[in-house]
């Protein structure tokens, strides 16, 4: 199968795929990436020659020099997205086009070779295809695909690489939040940021999450479920969560969302939220929301409900908000509001075959 113009992709079946029995037995209970397929796609490129050597071959190992500039100097970039278990157990990709446009951005942020948008749809269909056993059929559940690209040049000193490696592992998903929690607890970051302006906020790069991650974890120590960022300017903007978007639905029914604008990422479910509350003839505002005016809508009752968004968790209701200084306020009722189920039934269907597909966002794998 070509992914362009140019390129094959040899596809070389694992000798050794996991027994029936045992990966059935792992789908009854999934979990959220600790599962992983079969198989694995690899591309290499090489500055001169071009994308080459695309392969879908067994999961394993990589061996790496240890001047590997990616060790050094962080250049890598990662995509997210599922492929669905459809009623009659074929399978599909939802927005597989909108994470290779990503992808391309992220790789140009980064200094790296981009990605031929198609070559990246290619990949994943060709993933999906060798290990279409392993797509999960309960609720809530999918085929995680993981799509990523490190520097593979060996080399030490601060420049883009020439060589790159492009990969395509799988995971067997089921729900991203643990013990099925009607909504999350988040705490409010006061002392770190996840991006500032002119940085890498709006790439989908492993340095972005790795600073989270020491606030995610304060908000673990305080009995909270995910972290929320401010902007490094005013400290004040609403801007993101540790690793997803998030709506605020105020009590005429309208939603706001921070801005895209360099700092948060463009997520693909926001972006498929934003063209599905406009075909509802639903009113969304793209615009600055701070912490203060989060609190004080919350309290009076102008606001009803707040949700997060990405594609791992889809939508997950926020039902509590908490800080440093006694900050600590529910959201409507705390737990999951009407809006927010009509709108995650709507984008869950569509990417499930189980309702029409206007916007032409589902390609069916087989």
């Amino acid at each position: 199968m070509t992914g362009d113009s140019s390129l094959t992709f040899a596809v070389e079946t694992s000798a050794a795929p996991m027994p029936a029995s045992e990966r059935s037995a792992l789908l009854e209970n999934p979990g959220f990436g600790r599962i992983f397929t079969d198989h694995m796609v690899t591309i290499r490129y090489k500055e001169g020659q071009g994308w080459h050597d695309a392969r879908v071959h067994s999961r394993r190992p990589l061996e790496m020099d240890p001047a590997c500039a990616v060790l050094h100097y962080a250049q890598e970039i990662f995509e997210g997205l599922k492929a669905y278990r459809t009623q009659d157990g074929g399978a599909s990709l939802f927005r597989a086009d909108a994470n290779a446009r990503r992808f391309r951005a992220s790789a140009e942020r980064l200094a790296m070779a981009p990605l031929p948008e198609e070559l990246f749809v290619e990949s994943c269909r060709q993933l999906v295809k060798a290990d279409r056993d392993w797509i999960p059929g309960g609720e809530g559940a999918a085929l995680y695909l993981r799509p990523f690209m490190i520097a593979s040049s060996v080399f030490l000193g601060v420049k883009p690489a020439d060589e790159y490696l492009y990969m395509v592992i799988a995971s067997s998903v089921g729900a991203y939040f643990k013990g099925g929690a009607p909504s999350v607890t988040l705490w409010v970051s006061e002392h770190y940021n996840r991006a500032g302006p002119g940085g890498t906020g709006a790439a989908k790069c492993g340095g972005n999450y790795a600073a989270s991650l020491l606030p995610q974890k304060e908000a673990i120590a305080e009995g909270c479920d995910q972290v929320i960022f401010l902007d490094t300017i005013e400290q004040k903007w609403i801007e993101e969560l540790g690793g997803m978007n998030v709506f605020f639905v105020m009590d005429d029914g309208s939603m706001i969302t921070p801005p895209l604008g360099g700092t948060i990422l463009p997520g693909i479910t926001r972006d498929s939220l934003l063209t599905l509350a406009a075909d509802r003839g639903l009113t969304v505002r793209e615009e600055r929301y701070s912490i203060d005016q989060w609190q004080a809508d919350a309290k009076s009752g102008r606001l009803r409900e707040t949700f997060a968004c990405g594609t791992a968790a889809v939508l997950t209701p926020i039902g509590r908000v908490r800080g440093r200084d006694g900050l600590d306020f529910t959201i409507g009722n705390g737990g999951p509001g009407m809006q927010t189920e009509q709108l995650r039934a709507a984008l869950v269907d569509i990417q499930r075959g189980l309702a029409p597909d206007p916007h032409n966002w589902v390609e069916r794998i087989f």
